[in-house]
């Protein structure tokens, strides 16, 4: 994995938020992203699939439901990189976290 390739794949929004999301919550579905960062799920489906293209996502299915979660082996510095961009001012992550909390239906995760 080269660093042109992670910030290409990084360099859009919804993206980039995807996986600072499951950087801070370490696995997520579609369903759960696509209400998260209020995009459609089939964009939302898109965009993990290039980021899984590329090395930075691993799936996995448990029943219907289809888990994504950061690549156990991402470079250091990849993961340098993440972290400094969470620790950013990003408005639309904040707002993608606060839905996320909000969402009563979350796979395996208890009604609000």
């Amino acid at each position: 994995m080269d660093t042109l390739t992670v910030i290409k794949a990084l360099s859009d929004a919804t993206r980039l938020n995807a996986m600072l999301l499951l950087q801070l919550e370490g696995e997520l579905c579609v369903c759960e992203l696509t209400e998260a960062l209020g995009e459609s799920q089939p964009k939302v489906s898109r965009h993990l699939a290039q980021l899984r293209k590329v090395g930075l996502l691993i799936d996995g299915r448990v029943g219907q439901w289809v888990y994504y979660r950061l690549h156990p082996q991402l470079p250091s510095w990849a993961k340098a990189m993440l972290r400094e961009a969470q620790a950013g001012d990003n408005l639309p992550l904040r707002e993608a976290r606060r839905a996320l909390e909000k969402m009563c239906n979350r796979p395996g995760k208890l009604c609000c």
